[in-house]
């Protein structure tokens, strides 16, 4: 199959979301990685390429199978992404970084528990921690998909965070704000043991985020 002919736009965004993400700090270097479903194929920044070096050319088109369409090489987490974006089809983009606190809480293998109510934009009543596994292994992806049924980012046991959303620009967001949920529980698990919303609790909030926001737009 043909590599698509109309993803320079998708490109542009990945190029822009991994300079924002290393500019908050979420990322650093060479770390992290990203991907995007551009219709039956799907795109994924390069191994071992720092953001600022970043170009839309080099991002790596695949197909759902793992097969390179185009020149370069994908990014050693393109296992996760594919499988992600096949057994997700509400997902149009996945995030993956190494920020400081998710990182912290990933080797603690620590779930972030609904001590806030933002707690939910993560899609459930916790953020879950998968087990470790090698970057770039099938056991990775595996834990990493059930860590992320019905939730919108999940924990990798000494590793980092994944977030997903319906594009580059969500997802993004989500990851944002996780890597802030961790920064608050840790500074809350300084002054002692912080008071966790009942389930009842994190449903109502869940309901009114059904209509938070700008839902029109």
């Amino acid at each position: 199959m043909a590599e698509p002919m109309d993803d320079k736009p998708l490109r542009m965004q990945m190029c822009k979301a991994a300079l924002q993400l290393d500019a908050t700090g979420l990322n650093r270097g060479s770390t992290g990685n990203l991907s995007v479903r551009n219709g039956g194929h799907w795109l994924v920044t390069p191994s071992g390429v720092a953001a600022q070096e970043l170009q839309p050319e080099a991002m790596v088109s695949m197909d759902f199978h793992g097969q390179p369409l185009g020149p370069g090489k994908p990014s050693s987490e393109w296992r996760f992404h594919r499988d992600i974006l096949v057994l997700r089809p509400d997902v149009g983009a996945v995030v993956h970084t190494h920020s400081r606190f998710a990182t912290a809480f990933s080797c603690l293998h620590r779930d972030i528990p609904a001590f806030h109510y933002m707690v939910a934009i993560a899609g459930g009543d916790t953020i879950r921690c998968a087990p470790y596994a090698l970057f770039g292994s099938q056991e990775l992806s595996d834990h990493a998909l059930t860590a992320l049924t019905d939730r919108r980012a999940c924990l990798l046991g000494n590793h980092g965070l994944i977030a997903v959303g319906t594009d580059i620009q969500r997802a993004v967001a989500v990851a944002v704000e996780v890597e802030s949920l961790c920064e608050q529980y840790w500074t809350a698990l300084q002054l002692g043991a912080p008071t966790i919303l009942s389930t009842e609790q994190m449903q109502a909030v869940h309901e009114k985020f059904k209509t938070y926001g700008q839902t029109n737009a």
